[in-house]
């Protein structure tokens, strides 16, 4: 496959409105800085993060705020396309999203732990590889209809949220971001999510929305050595996405990028 020729296109894609901005929208802003097309994409709707919004008040609500986020950084922002817990592993979806992929033609993807305490953050990894790895297949046609593109990629997988699997163990990253640069528009896009911090106050038991953030990317900096904030990442095999050496996330951030040796 021909590399991107000189294209600088990144998609984030994850689960629901709020999880880009957890754990991906450091790195985001640090590649928009670098001159990057960003495009964000929620695969769900985030329907059901509430305890007191109809379904579609809270669509309606969500999906603002997550536009705010996206564009507040430069991000084309990309509506969702099911409800909350419709996140499934199917060939629907597996459609829907090879075109959304086919249309963007991103260089980057910016993916979900395959580990992760939730279905919907998992499925959302999973479905999107498969997208990714569709996306030159002519006999595989998409929905809707869309030309198949021949562009190398790379995947990336930011570390799962809490920074454990779903059984409770650690996840280790490849790499570290260094993001210390750009916290304050990583906490102001979050911000922005101002449905969550009530419902993940509720249902969850957090108790303060922004500081979970900010401590999650102070524990990634520690695991380095390092007293700095960090996002952490794992690079998807390249076996059907490009050459074994590519690797742009890394290459366009340089020195903010660090290696995990002991990987």
């Amino acid at each position: 496959m021909a590399a991107n020729q000189g294209r600088g296109v990144v998609l984030a894609a994850a689960a629901h409105p709020d999880d880009i901005e957890f754990m991906m929208a450091g790195t985001m802003a640090l590649l928009g800085d670098a001159g990057w097309e960003l495009h964000y994409l929620n695969i769900a709707s985030g329907s059901c993060g509430t305890a007191v919004h109809s379904r579609d008040e809270i669509v309606e609500i969500r999906t603002a705020e997550a536009r705010e986020a996206a564009e507040s950084i430069g991000a084309t922002f990309h509506p969702p396309l099911v409800d909350d817990l419709e996140l499934l592993y199917d060939l629907g979806l597996v459609r829907r999203l090879t075109a959304v992929v086919r249309q963007i033609q991103p260089t980057i993807l910016l993916l979900q732990s395959p580990q992760d305490y939730m279905e919907d953050h998992m499925n959302a990894a999973r479905l999107m590889v498969t997208a990714a790895f569709c996306r030159a297949m002519v006999n595989f046609w998409s929905e809707p209809e869309t030309p198949t593109t021949q562009q190398d990629m790379a995947l990336y997988h930011a570390l799962p949220y809490g920074l454990r699997d779903q059984l409770g163990a650690p996840v280790k990253a490849e790499f570290y971001v260094d993001v210390t640069s750009v916290m304050e528009r990583k906490r102001a896009m979050l911000a922005c999510h101002r449905s969550q911090k009530e419902w993940l106050d509720h249902s969850q038991g957090l108790d303060s929305y922004l500081i979970t953030m900010e401590n999650m990317c102070r524990e990634v900096g520690r695991n380095f050595s390092l007293s700095r904030s960090g996002e952490g990442w794992r690079r998807h095999s390249h076996l059907g996405f490009g050459p074994p050496d590519f690797d742009p996330l890394a290459d366009t951030l340089g020195r903010l990028a660090h290696r995990n040796l002991s990987y």
